[in-house]
């Protein structure tokens, strides 16, 4: 059901070579642009005709118009099931304390006498939010791209989402009554590359958006790089994945049940425990087979994931090499189920989020632990984090300096200027005091 590495043995290789050893799955986004190129291209000049056109070839059903109708939110809101609008409003509630406590202050350095640095964070102007419409039904996107763009500050917030053939042409119920919820009211039926373009260029539907943020396939990680430039982007977000650094002290329930839970997403997601206890590797196996055999996806996402490439026990000689290990592998959700996991955890360097202990499972972060679960993937944590406010704003220095202050400093910036052989800026200095500016 799932593959075994064993990298016992051996002194661990470093960086790439490393990560070269561990399980990831194949997410070709270069191969995926010329799909989507002539999708963005056809948006681009034909507007909400192309999104609607697009639409009902890949989503089975063709809408009259883009924009959903207020209506149709306030109703969604009110026919929602009352046990996930309370888990709705709580998943929000925890969301906002923790992206409120992000925002950033201005802060004003003074440098010299009359002279200062101000950094000023100032939100994007308006915001294009993805919600995935395919497999799955992701309420809980909502709630993770509408509150830190509105805890930023931003004013236009729009979320699209593809139209769903079993509800008109519409959105999912879920996501509309989430978005009611959250005071979203423009609300767009468009998914894939298509949706992205429409926020990149616009059209007389939808004008045009300064980001676009939120996961979805492969088409629409394509989309983000094509238009990147356009508009700006979040990430390139893959399959989704989990790694577990787990020791002889964990629970094999817990953990085959937490490499299920993200299996359940899509066949190619990843799921990859990292463990020093061969004791543990085998009983989290045997308790795979029956957990998967009760799951509701086996066949169409569980079982192909957890079998696939992107997935595997990997055996290590003990948590040193194991934090090596998910290190290099920089997994988007990373649980630490060890003796004294808040120690192992606070070692840790790339993950998207860390889940410390056997009570903190990722499931928790898909909805209700407060933190946000767009996170990067593929490796990508490495470098880049998740969504957050600060993903909403944008830093801003402001110079202010005195005559004074400038003449102190003008001989460094001059001098600085030849040697990098642009006289121009040293002239723009002198010209201030009367120097004489040579002439050519």
């Amino acid at each position: 059901m799932i593959s075994r590495i064993d990298l016992r043995g051996t002194a661990l290789p470093e960086g790439g070579d490393l990560r070269d050893l561990l399980p990831r799955a194949e997410f070709d986004v270069e191969a995926a642009l010329e799909t989507v190129r002539p999708i963005c291209e056809d948006v681009r000049h034909r507007g909400s005709a192309a999104v609607i056109e697009w639409g009902e070839k890949f989503d089975g059903v063709r809408v009259e118009s883009l924009r959903v109708p207020a209506a149709a939110l306030t109703a969604a809101l009110a026919e929602l099931d009352p046990a996930v609008r309370a888990a709705l409003e709580e998943s929000i509630r925890r969301a906002r304390l923790v992206h409120r406590a992000q925002r950033r202050t201005t802060h004003t350095t003074q440098v010299v006498p009359g002279g200062t640095v101000t950094e000023k964070w100032v939100p994007v102007g308006r915001v294009g939010l993805y919600v995935p419409g395919g497999r799955s039904v992701y309420p809980s996107s909502v709630v993770m791209n509408v509150v830190p763009a509105q805890e930023a500050g931003v004013e236009g917030v729009a979320v699209a989402s593809p139209p769903q053939k079993d509800f008109g042409g519409l959105p999912h119920p879920t996501i509309l009554a989430a978005c009611a919820l959250l005071g979203v009211d423009e609300v767009y039926a468009a998914g894939g590359a298509q949706a992205v373009a429409m926020f990149a260029y616009g059209t007389a539907d939808c004008p045009p958006a300064d980001l676009v943020t939120g996961p979805g396939n492969i088409y629409v990680a394509a989309a983000k790089r094509l238009l990147k430039g356009r508009v700006g982007i979040d990430a390139e977000a893959g399959p989704t994945e989990i790694a577990i650094l787990a020791d002889a002290t964990a629970d094999p329930v817990h953990i085959a049940a937490d490499l299920i839970s993200q299996a359940e997403h899509d066949p190619m997601a990843a799921a990859v425990l990292v463990t020093d206890s061969a004791e543990l590797a085998a009983a989290t196996e045997a308790e795979l087979t029956p957990q998967v055999a009760a799951s509701k996806h086996v066949t169409d996402r569980i079982g192909p994931a957890l079998a696939g490439r992107q997935s595997a026990i990997v055996l290590v000689d003990g948590v040193e090499d194991g934090l090596k290990v998910v290190d290099a592998y920089a997994a988007e959700h990373l649980e630490i189920q060890t003796a004294d996991a808040a120690a192992v955890a606070d070692r840790v360097r790339n993950a998207g989020a860390v889940f410390v202990g056997p009570y903190a499972p990722v499931s928790l972060g898909d909805y209700c632990a407060g933190s946000n679960h767009v996170l990067p993937t593929g490796g990508c944590a490495c470098h880049s984090s998740g969504l957050s406010v600060q993903s909403f704003l944008r830093g801003i220095h402001v110079v202010d300096y005195t005559r004074d202050a400038l003449a102190d400093v003008a001989h460094h910036v001059v001098a600085l200027a030849e040697a990098e052989d642009l006289p121009a800026h040293g002239a723009a200095i002198k010209a201030r005091f009367g120097w004489k500016v040579p002439r050519r």
